[in-house]
């Protein structure tokens, strides 16, 4: 069995190979390719793999780099694709931008968002005509973000092909779980959104549904970090436990003003690690797991800083970063695919690829992505029924999918005028004429998205 990982510079990579060469894992990848534009970065990610010692495994799958697309892809049974077009000096230029016009930065939500969507799209169209191309057979999980936005361009060539991932809510689910004290594998729940911006409604074991009595208890909601950064009484007012990126909804105002006065962003934050990753590693590969495992220690203890009390800044509790990554997330999905082991998880799928109902949301159209729970299985991802969305919730969902489906069309047909109604609409964008400063300075300042709009 053999996976592509577009992105094989990238600094997660030694994590996924961490758990394919598991003797525990259940499934056997005999090859891995690294797939990146930047030969250092995968020579950089090699001699991290080596110092872990996981490729000296008997479990370990062959790793080798390549730098020809056609080539890596001709016979792949799964792709990953973790681009960052633009890298994370574009991810600066998107948070500067927003934060200059007062509006909210962050990589995957509102104006920042939309800013790295733009870039990313033609990219990501490009890999999907490749992979139907060179392996029509693969499945593509997609952790590229804004992942709702990119699954739903991959899926025009791709079909049912491709899924998009992300580890926050079958991580609040779990950690849920964990804070009631019951098995995961005890339990049904309902959970439906778009990628970053869903809910957990239901936890159900014996009949009883559990989620009240959490919701109820301080000291069960105080171990979780969602319940902590967005405030136990509002989560009660929900009634259900939100994606950790509604803080961004729920708190605007105060993540806006709380990320203008840090000294820096999370983009160049990243920017200047990984920066000192990659030079630490050249100059001394021989100690290249040693600092990996610095670098990443840093950058989990960081993770949305911004919504935790500056009294909590230092860290975050074991409790929060348990659970699970992108990289556990994926295996799942190769080893229900390929062995027949059906798993439950949270995934990114199309709205109408559910066979018991027509649409998983009514009010949303047959092409949209949507985050909802699914069975996954030897004969593929199978999304489930979930129950009805209404109110606020309902509201903000088809708000901001309209946007995405805006920037969608605005990105493949050159249309700027569609990008600017797409920012003019987002719910965290409060002025069309902000919306169109925003998009000017973008462009401005970053030649891919500008490229994105030739006749402007």
């Amino acid at each position: 069995m053999k996976l592509v990982i577009i992105g094989g510079g990238g600094f997660r990579v030694p994590q996924v190979i961490e758990v394919l060469a598991d003797p525990k894992a259940k499934l056997r990848v005999d090859e891995v390719v690294l797939y990146d534009v930047d030969h250092t970065r995968t020579d950089v990610i090699m001699a991290v793999l080596r110092g872990s010692g996981c490729l000296d495994s008997p479990t370990s799958p062959a790793v080798s780099p390549c730098y020809d697309l056609s080539e890596a892809l001709s016979d792949a049974d799964f792709v990953f694709s973790a681009m960052r077009i633009g890298g994370t000096c574009g991810r600066i230029t998107d948070e500067r931008v927003g934060l200059g016009h007062g509006v909210l930065g962050q990589e995957t939500v509102g104006a920042g968002g939309y800013a790295y969507a733009l870039r990313t799209i033609p990219a990501a169209l490009d890999l999907a005509r490749t992979i139907k191309e060179v392996a029509p057979h693969s499945w593509t999980i997609n952790f590229t973000n804004p992942a709702g936005i990119i699954t739903q361009v991959m899926r025009q060539v791709l079909g049912r092909r491709v899924v998009g991932i992300c580890d926050t809510p079958i991580g609040l689910m779990r950690r849920a779980c964990a804070a009631l004290g019951v098995n995961q594998e005890d339990v049904e729940f309902d959970y439906v959104g778009l990628n970053h911006l869903g809910w957990l409604r239901t936890l159900i074991k014996d009949g009883e549904d559990l989620l009240p009595g959490l919701l109820a208890n301080d000291m069960i909601l105080d171990h979780l970090e969602e319940a902590r950064t967005i405030g136990h009484d509002w989560i009660r007012a929900l009634g259900m436990l939100p994606n950790e990126y509604l803080f961004y909804y729920y708190l605007n105002r105060e993540s806006v003003e709380r990320i203008s006065n840090e000294p820096q962003t999370r983009g160049e934050f990243l920017d200047r690690q990984q920066q000192g990753f990659y030079v630490d590693v050249t100059k001394n590969p021989e100690k290249a797991w040693q600092i990996w495992n610095q670098y990443h220690d840093e950058r989990e203890a960081t993770y949305m800083a911004e919504s935790r009390d500056p009294s909590q800044r230092a860290g975050r509790r074991s409790e929060d970063i348990a659970g699970g990554g992108y990289q556990e997330v994926a295996l799942g999905i190769m080893e229900s695919l390929t062995m027949g082991s059906p798993a439950r998880m949270i995934l990114n799928v199309g709205n109408a690829d559910c066979a018991d109902t027509d649409l998983l949301i009514p009010q949303l159209g047959a092409d949209a992505v949507v985050e909802v729970p699914c069975w996954v299985d030897i004969d593929g991802i199978h999304p489930q029924k979930v129950s009805p969305v209404s109110g606020a919730e309902l509201g903000l969902i088809t708000s901001v999918k309209a946007c995405e489906e805006l920037v969608i069309d605005a990105a493949l047909q050159g249309d700027k005028t569609k990008a600017w109604r797409a920012f003019a609409a987002h719910p965290l964008v409060d002025s069309v004429l902000v919306a169109r400063e925003l998009l000017d300075e973008y462009c401005q300042k970053n030649p891919l998205i500008a490229k994105v709009f030739p006749n402007h």
